[in-house]
């Protein structure tokens, strides 16, 4: 079978899955399809042989066992799954979300742009209504005010005339498309500038953040602090249990507790706990943008007063740079209140996926903590603080520390920093790694562990552990993303997936 056919074959499964899903009422996207198809072959449980095709009944299994996974009630492994997907979809790096916003802003502006552009007026009442509608341009890019409301149109119209007469847009009209766009937002930074001014006064008392801005600043910090703190201290005590459930002194078979989805929620409220931690760091770089501009911003202004002071006439070469400037601070900080609003939008958009919040009652869990110690990462980082590595004793592995290596605090730890000892050894159970105690450098690989004991254990036979992770690992494929492991699983290539046999 061609690498043609066997995309194929694998589409046409997928798309039954997802036809079968839909079916029993739930709702499932060719993505989270294929993911599972994926995650069902790399199971050794479900015994499919990824190096070889697969047969007939071999492709009915597979769609059966998918589908009952996707369709599987009260699931913390499917919801963080699908967590995961929703986060790969809708989110990505500062620039791009920038880069999307313009786009937005621009497909937004392109209709009335493209009717003045595309003005050929001849009369006054034309020649008016133009000028209206390159007044209205001006509002909807600026975001200093609705084009409805007639006092901001007077306004702005007044602004515009004081640089841009309406017998000028007879030179407006004969330009080519490209300059007149160019010109519009030309004219745009100049009134824009000039609006921020006149608002501020000569003691600049005034100077305002857009409305957007003084809504969003506040609310996301505060919604992302919220639901990190919620899903922290959730964290922390899912923790404690399985810390105490998997230790070698337990015998966790003996236990009647339901210990693999408790291993299931706590990879769910790692992984969210994961995301906010990124949405809080965008958040706060938001803000330290904000502050910054906000004092160019005063800045800016605080020079015009002073080239303007009490003239009445100022020659244009001296302001209208500083026009500019003013403006393209002011849609700096627009930029700023729109990526807050997504980030906001994403937060809360999590926040159904992290079931883990209400399938375990706080009493129930408490009952299985009993006496024992919740506690925070930073705690545990604490106790292990003490146990570095001798970098004397041990020279026959490379080790990194704080005071060998700078930039320490951004090294790229294998399995999201998590210790991959304890997960081995514990049955699953992830815990931070300590970076202080010694980082093992092992095929150009960052390991950190969670105590030294562990550490030293993992370098008596490291690439052991790291097969026995990705072994581990499949039998719970939320970890594929929460531990970062897809360079380290075998790549299962569409022709290795099915072979249908005819």
């Amino acid at each position: 079978m061609s690498r043609l056919q066997a995309e194929s074959v694998i589409n046409t499964i997928i798309g039954e899955i997802v036809k079968e899903c839909a079916q029993r009422g739930q709702v499932v996207s060719e993505t989270l399809g294929a993911f599972m198809v994926k995650a069902v072959l790399l199971d050794t449980r479900n015994g499919f042989d990824v190096n070889r095709s697969l047969t007939e009944q071999d492709v009915q299994n597979l769609q059966q066992l998918c589908v009952e996974k996707l369709t599987e009630k009260c699931s913390p492994a499917l919801n963080t799954i699908q967590m995961q997907l929703y986060f790969d979809q809708n989110y990505t790096s500062r620039r791009e979300f920038l880069k999307e916003i313009h786009q937005v802003l621009e497909s937004r502006l392109s209709l009335v742009s493209r009717e003045i552009t595309d003005s050929r007026a001849k009369t006054m009442k034309d020649l008016d209504a133009l000028y209206h509608q390159i007044v209205t341009y001006i509002l909807l890019r600026s975001g200093l005010g609705s084009p409805t409301e007639t006092k901001i149109v007077q306004e702005a119209t007044a602004d515009l005339q004081s640089i841009f007469l309406q017998k000028d847009l007879e030179a407006f009209l004969v330009l080519l498309k490209k300059d007149k766009e160019h010109m519009l937002k030309e004219l745009t930074m100049l009134v824009t500038g000039i609006r921020l001014f006149n608002e501020c006064g000569v003691e600049l008392l005034k100077l305002r953040l857009p409305s957007s801005l003084k809504e969003a600043l506040p609310v996301t910090g505060k919604c992302v602090i919220a639901e990190l703190n919620g899903t922290q201290s959730l964290v922390w005590k899912y923790t404690a249990v399985l810390d105490k459930l998997t230790h070698p002194h337990i015998q966790s078979r003996q236990c009647d507790v339901p210990i693999v989805l408790l291993k299931q929620a706590l990879y769910n409220i790692r992984q969210h706990e994961g995301f906010l931690k990124i949405l809080q760091t965008d958040v706060c770089l938001c803000t330290k943008h904000v502050d910054i501009l906000q004092m160019e911003l005063f800045s800016q202004l605080k020079l015009l007063r002073e080239t303007v002071q009490s003239k009445t006439a100022v020659p244009s070469a001296s302001v209208f740079p500083l026009f500019r400037a003013i403006s393209k601070l002011w849609s700096e900080l627009q930029d700023e209140a729109s990526l807050l609003n997504i980030l906001s939008k994403i937060t809360l958009s999590l926040k159904p996926f992290a079931i883990s919040q209400t399938m375990f009652s706080e009493k129930y869990l408490d009952s299985l903590l009993e006496a024992s110690e919740i506690k925070t990462d930073e705690q545990r980082m604490a106790e292990s603080s003490d146990q570095q590595i001798d970098l004397i004793q041990l020279n026959t592995h490379e080790w990194l520390l704080p005071e060998t290596i700078s930039s320490f605090d951004e090294l790229p730890l294998q399995y999201n920093g998590f210790c991959s000892y304890t997960f081995v050894t514990r049955d699953g159970l992830i815990l931070p790694g300590n970076p202080c105690i010694g980082v093992l450098k092992h095929k150009e690989k960052l390991y950190a562990f969670s105590s030294k004991e562990a550490a030293l254990k993992f370098a008596s036979c490291p690439d052991k552990f790291v097969t026995e992770v990705v072994e581990k690992s499949k039998l719970f494929p939320e970890l594929f993303q929460l531990l970062r492991l897809y360079q380290q699983l075998p790549c299962v290539s569409p022709d290795s997936k099915v072979s249908m046999l005819l």
